[in-house]
Order: structure tokens, then sequence, then C-alpha cells
């Protein structure tokens, strides 16, 4: 997805250190980066600190930004890692799940999610512990791979994959508590 040309002028005034530019890059991405920040933490506060966060290292190298055009990906690829840094910094002792025997494949209704408002989905995913939470996260929704995932996260290629695969049980068994699930297997 490119970059709008408002998008590509604000990041170059960003540059510059503009503040009016500062604070319209701010407002402009605001509600998207705060979609990304609520799928990954627990609550609204945490949500709310990730995304402050990321908003001090955006600004801090935005410098760094060497392909205006790119700024929307840049942008996003910044919260997404302070979302696995405040993760990193949080985590607590006995969330990593370290077994290799990943679960087969499974599907779901096309009409299933049609079903749920993205509020419902969140809380099902917010239920989730951390490893799990954060591994679909990134491979469902930001589409990185098990070997990428595990080099951002530090945790072994096979850890990704049953972190993803526990994430596929927890929501199949929500879904079926719902009253939503088909399995098509």
């Amino acid at each position: 997805m490119a970059a709008s040309q408002k998008e590509i002028e604000l990041a170059k005034a960003c540059q510059r250190n503009e503040r009016h530019a500062q604070t319209a890059f701010y407002n402009l991405y605001k509600g998207r980066l705060m979609g990304i920040c609520r799928r990954y933490a627990r609550t609204g506060a945490e949500a709310e600190d990730i995304f402050q966060e990321a908003f001090i290292k955006i600004f801090q190298n935005i410098g760094a930004l060497q392909n205006p055009e790119s700024v929307e990906y840049w942008v996003k690829s910044a919260v997404v890692r302070t979302a696995i840094d405040y993760y990193r910094q949080h985590r607590r002792e006995g969330e990593q799940v370290d077994y290799e025997a990943v679960l087969e494949d499974w599907s779901t209704s096309p009409t299933v999610y049609d079903k749920l408002t993205q509020e419902e989905v969140l809380a099902i995913i917010n239920e989730m512990p951390n490893g799990y939470r954060i591994v679909a996260n990134l491979y469902y929704i930001d589409g990185y791979t098990h070997p990428e995932i595990a080099q951002m996260l530090g945790i072994a290629e096979g850890t990704s994959k049953s972190q993803l695969a526990r994430a596929r049980e927890i929501l199949k068994r929500k879904l079926k508590a719902m009253g939503l699930w088909a399995i098509t297997l």
C-alpha cells in the first residue's frame, strides 16, 4: 500500500521537525495505529502505552526514513516492533510454551466471522495468553512467517508454530462455545 501525497509531505515536514506537521502526522495515524496496539495489548491502557512509546520512537527516528513513500509501512513496522518490545518487557515466566507437536490445520465456516463484531474477535484474542496472542497477531494479521516471528520474539521456530496451534485451539473452543464453529476438516 503506497502512502498518499499528504502522508509523504507530512513525513518530510516531520523530518524537518515542524511541530504543526508532527501534530497532523500524529492525528492522521492515531486511529490506524491504535488498532494495531489494541491487537497486541491486553487492555486499553496497555494499548495507549504502546502507542505513546511507538510515537516517541517514530519521531525520534523519522530522520532515518530514507524513502518517505514507504512511510505507512515504516510507521506500522515501528508500532509492531514497539508492541513486541513491550511484550518482552512485561512477559511473565511460564507463559512460553515449548513443545513441538503442532495441531492439524483447521478452517471455519466462511460466515463465522460475519457473525462476530470486531470487538468480539478482539475480546477472544485478548483472552489468550501473551505468547499465543502475539504470535497469532504477527502471523495472521501482520503476515509474518514463523522464521520471522521466531527471530522477532527470540523463540524457536517450533515454539512459534506451537503457539499458533494453541491459539487456533483456543479460538476453536471459544467459537464452539458461541455456537459458531463448523468443522470442515
